[in-house]
């Protein structure tokens, strides 16, 4: 009977040549999990900003059950893996066993030091026929395995993107960046021209129509003394105690009032961010703080569960879906949006799903816990592919725009900010070509959009 291995290792580390291994170790990973054994590989286990080398080692030497290594002439003469063998030798000797290497030769190879006397596992002629004999031989082995089997979605996620093949012929991509064609000329520094109710004042700033934001004993923004005095009833009067260009204010801030201009261009970016979130409250989008930022979602009021959305040009006409059930809970679809002034004031959107339990479809109640809204994310909206996060994105503002080609956000009384309604488009050299094309409403061919109910054991 052959030997206990060190319960603390558990992993089958695949040493293999990238990108040139790649298609058996995506292939094999997957059945290996499936029989219950815990698999790494490089090309899913390292996360950004580690240290791939220190990774790989470390696990090697001290998570490692057995080391499957990939054999072929090309795999064989890579120095990584070379290195990687040596390191395998050194703990078979560590924690005697001398069958911690398992070759899997999947081309005719030349044996290299260390692996000369090993015998082989054949995955030239069949990868299934391999695959039978390593579990065998693991078995026989004593590897451990994971008490609950577990496939890492990862794998598959990990092939699809392999399978987006580049063309030689541009192609056209859309960004999440609105670009703000127009804005006013001129901005105000407005200060109570004598006495004020300041605790009348204070209570109406944050229900003020338009965009200001407090300096010192006033107001900055787009907005007039007579607008102020308008909705500031009983607080008292007020005057402009300074008007500047917009362009100037940016580039140069105030010198008088000891504005430089980075603190000018804050001052923009806040009236900016605000005229975007007073609007969409206005137009009956929901304000739903997440944990890095404010976002607008839509509602019942202006779009209905499972309702499609049409967007795109004439002739290209699309639909996406902002509100629906999925897994016995509503999910419905908003944005954040960031400003930025460089290199040209824009709206930069970041896509945001927000989901309510269902005890009555009517009357959704809005799941309060952040934890189980980051899983519902993770497990519900991940399985979402790019072109379907795009689609909601164009419906978003299909809905926030309507039939104008932009978005008029009020920045005083007559005076917008006009956003253009189209993200930003861009011309690539190079095509990224989907093998696994999809249809019209292909982004909505997924259980979890379409309202079939899912146990939450079975997610």
């Amino acid at each position: 009977m052959s030997k206990e291995i060190n319960p603390s290792r558990t992993k089958l580390f695949i040493s293999k040549a990238t990108p040139g291994d790649d298609a058996l170790a995506l292939w094999l990973a997957p059945r290996l999990e499936a029989a219950g054994y815990d698999v790494f590989a490089d090309i899913l286990c390292l996360d950004t900003g580690d240290s791939w080398r220190a990774k790989l080692t470390n696990t090697l030497q001290n998570e490692s059950a057995k080391m499957l290594l990939c054999c072929s002439p090309d795999t064989l003469e890579r120095q990584g893996v070379l290195q990687e063998i040596g390191i395998a030798i050194d703990i078979a000797r560590r924690i005697s066993d001398p069958n911690f290497i398992l070759p899997l030769r999947i081309k005719d190879f030349q044996p290299v030091f260390g692996i000369v006397d090993l015998q082989y596992i054949d995955f030239q002629k069949s990868w299934a026929t391999g695959l039978e004999k390593l579990l065998k031989s693991l078995k026989r082995q004593n590897v451990p395995r994971m008490r609950e089997p577990r496939i890492q979605p990862e794998w598959a996620a990990y092939h699809r993107r392999r399978s987006i093949k580049l063309q030689e012929k541009p192609e056209t991509l859309t960004s999440n960046w609105l670009r703000i064609i127009a804005v006013p000329d001129s901005l105000y520094f407005v200060t109570p021209a004598g006495a004020v109710n300041r605790t009348a004042l204070k209570d109406s700033v944050n229900a003020f129509p338009f965009p200001i934001v407090p300096h010192a004993e006033g107001y900055f923004g787009f907005a007039s003394a007579i607008d102020l005095e308008a909705h500031f009833s009983g607080a008292g009067a007020f005057k402009i105690r300074k008007e500047v260009s917009y362009e100037d204010f940016v580039e140069e801030g105030i010198a008088s009032l000891n504005i430089e201009s980075r603190e000018a261009r804050n001052i923009v970016v806040s009236l900016f961010r605000q005229a975007w979130e007073k609007h969409c409250l206005r137009e009956g989008f929901l304000a739903h703080e997440f944990s890095n930022g404010l976002a607008q979602i839509v509602q019942s009021g202006q779009v209905e569960v499972g309702e499609r959305i049409p967007w795109g040009k004439q002739g290209q006409r699309r639909n996406s879906m902002l509100r629906n059930i999925a897994r016995g809970r509503l999910w419905e679809y908003g944005v954040s949006a960031q400003v930025s002034l460089f290199p040209f004031p824009h709206y930069r959107l970041k896509s945001r799903v927000l989901f309510s339990d269902l005890d009555d479809v009517k009357t959704p109640k809005l799941i309060q816990d952040r934890k189980i809204q980051h899983r519902l994310r993770r497990s519900i909206a991940g399985s979402w592919r790019n072109k379907a996060w795009h689609g909601r994105l164009m419906a978003f503002l299909e809905v926030l725009a309507g039939d104008s080609p932009y978005i008029s956000l009020p920045l005083a009384e007559g005076a917008y900010a006009h956003v253009d309604a189209m993200p930003i488009q861009a011309t690539s050299p190079i095509t990224a070509r989907q093998t696994n094309k999809l249809g019209e409403d292909g982004e909505e061919i997924d259980v979890t959009t379409l309202g079939r109910h899912i146990d939450e054991e079975d997610a």
